[in-house]
Order: structure tokens, then C-alpha cells, then sequence
């Protein structure tokens, strides 16, 4: 039988006394990259809040003109300024009553603009056969940037 080879060599591991944590400098220039990093990188994220809105709008009033494209196949009008968006859920009491609305309306719900305010809906429009707009974050008419209107005459 063979016998264990014994080592008479240690492993030495060096004291390290000076690696008792970070000093003040470095967690300073942790926090300075950190902070310049946050002050590059946020404005981005941020900035794409408005434009995801605005996109969502577009997308929502093109929902929107979809159904009421179907309401004027099924009953030949559109719904009138008074009977509004409504009359996609429920149907109208008011004249002209379509003959031909469908039971389970044309869509579940009138949806909220991304800026929770309500579209407007103007029917004969001044654009069209009907005006369809979102007022964007401020929730009035005309604005720039973030404020600028949502009309369906004017999407791309």
C-alpha cells in the first residue's frame, strides 16, 4: 500500500489590514458617476412619457373612427354632436335613432384620452363628416409640444 504524501508547505494567505472598507473619496466618486449617469439617462426615459401618450391617443382615435365607420355602414349617418361617443355603447334616444344599431353596441366603453380627458367629438365636423380630437395634456384646444391637439384630420 502506498502511504499519503504529506506537504510540509503551507499555503500562505497575506494579511490584508488595509482592505478594511472604502474610504470617503471613493464612495464620493461612486455617488458623482452615479449622479451624472441619472442626470444623462432620465431625461430620456422622461422624455418618452409624452410621446408613448401621444401615441396612444392616435391609436385610440383611430379605434374610435373604426367604430364609427361601422355605425355608418349599419345605420347610414353618424351619430350626431348630441348623441356623441356614446352612441357607440348605448343606443341613442335622441333623433335620428338608428334603425339598425347592433345589440352589443360597436365598443365596450368610451375611452379616455392618455391624459384621462374626454375626446371631443363634433358630428357634421369642420374638417370632415365629423371631428374627432384629444386635447392633449393641458385639455384645451390649440398648444405646442406635449400640449398640442390629437385631431383625426391631421394623423399620420
Amino acid at each position: 500500500m502506498a502511504k499519503p504524501i504529506h506537504s510540509k508547505s503551507k499555503i500562505r494567505v497575506p494579511h490584508l489590514a488595509s482592505c478594511d472598507g472604502f474610504t470617503l473619496i471613493e464612495l464620493l466618486v461612486v455617488i458623482l458617476i452615479l449622479s451624472l449617469l441619472v442626470a444623462i439617462v432620465a431625461p430620456r426615459i422622461l422624455g418618452r412619457t409624452d410621446e408613448a401618450r401621444k401615441t396612444a391617443a392616435q391609436v385610440q382615435i383611430k379605434q374610435l373612427e373604426g367604430a364609427l365607420n361601422l355605425f355608418r355602414l349599419d345605420n347610414g349617418f353618424y351619430p350626431t354632436t348630441e348623441q356623441g361617443l356614446e352612441a357607440l355603447v348605448t343606443k341613442p334616444t335622441i333623433s335620428p335613432i338608428p334603425s339598425k344599431w347592433r345589440e352589443d353596441g360597436y365598443i365596450a366603453k368610451v375611452p379616455q384620452d392618455p391624459w384621462a380627458n374626454t375626446f371631443v367629438y363634433l358630428s357634421p365636423g369642420t374638417h370632415g363628416e365629423y371631428d374627432l380630437v384629444s386635447y392633449a395634456a393641458d385639455g384645451e384646444p390649440g398648444g405646442e409640444g406635449k400640449d398640442e391637439d390629437i385631431q383625426n384630420w391631421n394623423l399620420q
